[in-house]
């Protein structure tokens, strides 16, 4: 074993700990007035409406029910924060979806300013995780979020979202024009993971990306 390898086995584990460990819910804020204190390294996950957000936060950190998964497109108009460990050494922050096209025109302006607001002016924001559906890539919306992130100068990194409901042909295919894309992004990971909450691929690679980001 390499001493890359070594270190990244490390990190691995490092991550299964934490994530098997105590999480909870702190607090949702619907405005910039309710964030949390900036007192703790923080993870953003974003994605548009039905891209499983809430199933991939779930697997990610062992629980059923940590996100509320939803039927209903851009329910979630607000940040949500967990606290991971304890004492606490991290927060996830699932931010609202979007590009949900029943949504009202205020709503969405509404949206853009919390989102806007907090990547650009959050000290703690360690890096965001932009989730893209692995059966349709990167749509119109998510090169919007990613050039929001590009000019909030946050580092992100991209996530291949249910890579179990596609072939492993297209999915390669998907994964390579997604890589492109991100190289066109200075403030873009180059390397995509690619998972999928119900089969539990990818996840243990998704921790350690996470932790590694807050370190």
């Amino acid at each position: 074993m390499t001493e890359e390898e070594a270190q990244q086995a490390e990190l691995t584990e490092a991550a299964r700990k934490l994530f098997s460990g105590p999480i909870t819910f702190l607090k949702s804020a619907p405005g910039l007035e309710h964030l949390p204190a900036p007192d703790l390294p923080e993870v953003a996950f974003a994605g548009r409406s039905n891209v499983g957000k809430s199933s991939l936060l779930n697997a990610l950190t062992n629980r059923n029910s940590l996100a509320r998964t939803s039927n209903t497109p851009g329910r979630t108009q607000e940040l949500n924060f967990f606290e991971v460990g304890e004492p606490a050494t991290m927060r996830l922050v699932d931010m609202p979806g979007y590009g949900f096209a029943e949504a009202p025109k205020d709503l969405v302006r509404k949206w853009r300013f919390l989102v806007n607001d907090f990547l650009r002016g959050r000290p703690t924001l360690k890096r965001a995780l932009v989730l893209i559906d692995s059966r349709h890539g990167i749509k119109p919306v998510d090169l919007e979020m990613i050039e929001m992130l590009d000019k909030a100068a946050v580092s992100y990194r991209i996530v291949l979202t249910k890579t179990d409901k596609v072939k492993a042909s297209e999915l390669e295919k998907v994964s390579a024009a997604v890589a492109t894309e991100a190289r066109k992004h200075a403030a873009a990971h180059p390397e995509i993971l690619a998972t999928s909450s119900e089969k539990g691929g990818g996840i243990a690679e998704l921790r350690a990306a996470v932790l590694e980001a807050v370190r």
